[in-house]
């Protein structure tokens, strides 16, 4: 339940934000009739699943059961708690949050974070544009070729060689150290007081999310300048606003240049990134030092169709084979790459030879991610006279392929017809058969099955602790007596008489049901979005939309006819309890309400297959049929 703030504060601000101008930002949206559709950030989506109702001002995945408001749709993307996402939210709307004085929570710290990070970027970017020590740095990045504007678009900073500069930099506004230390700025020593600076001595690339804020920096070593860690580059180490693994460099700059073309470059480093968007081409991100991942991947599929990973020409680029055709067959996406000739980084090669030459190569030898497994596998290897070698390399390739999710005949034709094409195009390659090679690949799965089974088999045979087991689906009738209390919410009070809160059993369904009833005795009608209001659990708020989406699709006419049919259902089900708790059968001896509850249910399951009525499929979305085991009209 809210706390902290007034529920006119939080009105307020949700009237103040559009949600389809919101979740626009992150993930492309369409109209489709009365909602807008897009690709799900939270699955691998390859039809829009994710429902936004301008109406209601909500949002909606039927296949990840995840949906809400604003604040749920901040708090899942952002992976933060509530009244964060309020803040975040009231900030954007320049709305000030006043405490109501009851239960007032304490402030998130994040904002404070922030702040401190935007505060250290400005020092450090001032430090490389004035200071007499940063002149290797520029003199570098003249080198590199990076034009002094470039440099004030990235914000690029410099560190002092001194161990503790940032602090010396204390004023009006200035965080402490502890804070400092927080965002990965200040290191602690091992032996004795104070704080250093982590970066002392390096270049530094500010890392910023996908609204621009500063999350993070980049260290760079320069000749000349003594470091006392010898490693090339150093990040910042994962803190509160930093993971590594969820991060692309540049992508607050590329994110319109990706919208407008529908691709993105990907790049390995921070100057090739930079290069990129110097020389026009401003859809271009890098990856943080580690290998361009399933997180990124889902980011980028936001806006891009196409993704293009421009590998260095050395031969660490080229061992990027398996990880791409990975990365190409699990996730469906159009992924190509382009190998740089002559052992050149793109930032070397766009200075050498131009936009144009690098535009032309982006065109016609950007290759999808089979044909350069298929390459970097087979180089150096006569396929046909080679059996030895060229057996290697397929087996290596099918096993790669083996390890994508296993295709059904009910699964997506688009997967399916993409899946044919790659055993045709290799079974091509390797001049074979291609129902060899389909046989093949299903022994390699098959095998890949056994060995992940038998791990399996070790993990539970080692497990100490069961799982936690989830909360049970809600029972149909709470469903729809829920469903009916949202849709007309001036019949609540109606509704309770005839349904107790003995008939509503699920603790979500419960919390539902009392917060209506109680802003119906207080004269408020408790309509959905009071109810969203009311509620600041991801879950309970995904429930509600449900409710109120399975409400709308049932448009009922006559909402007092319905809820005497379902006043007959509740009655036809007590009676059979009731009936069974009569029956002479023998049962287990009761200590208590949970034995008796079991014991009821096992009556009902065995009347259930003694008449040959179908188990019921509990949390399922309603259909038109009619359901004569739960006693519920559908």
């Amino acid at each position: 339940m809210s706390r902290g703030v007034s529920l006119e504060t939080k009105q307020r601000v949700k009237e103040a934000i559009d949600i389809v101008e919101l979740i626009g930002r992150t993930i492309p949206l369409r109209r489709q009739g009365r909602l807008f559709v897009g690709l799900c950030p939270w699955h691998d989506d390859t039809h829009p699943s994710l429902q936004v109702n301008p109406e209601r001002q909500s949002f909606k995945c039927w296949v990840c059961d995840i949906g809400g408001d604003v604040f749920t749709f901040v708090m899942k993307m952002e992976g933060v708690s509530f009244p964060e996402a309020l803040r975040m939210l009231a900030e954007q709307a320049g709305i000030p949050l006043l405490p109501t004085g009851r239960g007032e929570q304490s402030p998130s710290e994040k904002p404070d974070l922030y702040k401190a990070m935007a505060w250290a970027e400005s020092q450090y970017h001032r430090c490389l544009l004035e200071s007499p020590e940063a002149e290797p740095a520029r003199r570098y990045l003249a080198d590199r070729g990076l034009l002094p504007e470039t440099i004030r678009q990235f914000r690029l900073g410099f560190s002092p060689p001194g161990s503790a500069w940032i602090l010396g930099r204390s004023g009006l506004g200035s965080p402490p150290a502890p804070i400092l230390e927080k965002i990965g700025i200040l290191v602690r020593p091992s032996f004795g007081p104070g704080w250093y600076d982590r970066f002392r001595g390096r270049l530094l690339f500010p890392i910023r999310d996908w609204q621009g804020r500063p999350i993070g920096f980049g260290g760079r070593v320069l000749p000349g300048v003594e470091t006392p860690q010898p490693a090339k580059y150093i990040n910042t180490p994962e803190t509160p606003l930093f993971v590594k693994s969820r991060v692309l460099y540049g992508l607050d700059m590329a994110r319109e240049g990706i919208r407008r073309t529908k691709h993105v470059l990907v790049m390995e480093g921070y100057t090739d990134c930079m290069m990129a968007h110097q020389m026009g081409f401003d859809h271009a991100v890098a990856v943080l030092g580690t290998a361009l991942g399933e997180e990124h991947l889902r980011i980028l599929k936001r806006w891009a169709e196409r993704i293009i990973l421009v590998l260095d020409g050395d031969e660490a680029g080229q061992r990027r084979a398996s990880e791409v055709l990975s990365l190409f067959v699990s996730q469906n996406l159009d992924l190509r790459i382009l190998t740089l000739p002559e052992g050149l980084d793109p930032c070397d090669f766009l200075l050498q030879k131009g936009a144009d030459v690098f535009a032309q190569m982006l065109e016609t030898e950007a290759v999808d991610a089979l044909e350069h497994a298929y390459r970097t596998s087979t180089r150096g290897i006569d396929v046909r006279q080679d059996i030895q070698a060229a057996n290697q390399a397929l087996e290596y390739l099918l096993e790669i392929v083996a390890r994508s999710p296993r295709l059904r005949e009910d699964s997506p034709r688009q997967r399916l017809l993409r899946e044919q094409l790659l055993l045709q195009r290799l079974a091509e390659h390797f001049r074979l058969p291609e129902q060899l090679v389909r046989d093949r690949l299903t022994e390699v799965r098959r095998t890949l099955r056994d060995r992940q089974e038998r791990a399996a088999a070790r993990r539970r045979a080692g497990a100490t602790t069961p799982a936690e087991a989830s909360p049970g689906r809600l029972d149909p009738l709470e469903r729809e007596v829920l469903t009916l209390m949202i849709r007309f919410p001036h019949l609540v009070q109606r509704i309770q008489q005839e349904f107790p809160a003995e008939a509503i059993r699920h603790p979500w369904a419960r919390q539902i049901y009392w917060t209506s009833s109680e802003l119906a005795e207080a004269g408020q009608p408790p309509d959905f979005h009071r109810l969203l209001l009311e509620f600041d659990e991801p879950e309970l708020q995904n429930l509600l939309v449900e409710l109120d989406e399975e409400g709308l699709t049932k448009d009922i006419q006559d909402p007092l006819a319905f809820l005497e049919d379902l006043k007959r259902s509740y009655f036809r089900r007590t009676t059979q309890v009731q009936a069974l708790v009569r029956s002479p059968a023998p049962g287990p001896e009761m200590t208590g309400p949970q034995d008796e509850q079991q014991w009821l249910r096992q009556l009902l399951e065995r009347q259930r297959l003694r008449h040959g009525i179908a188990s019921p499929t509990e949390g399922a979305k309603p259909s038109s049929e009619t359901s004569e085991c739960n006693g519920l009209p559908r």
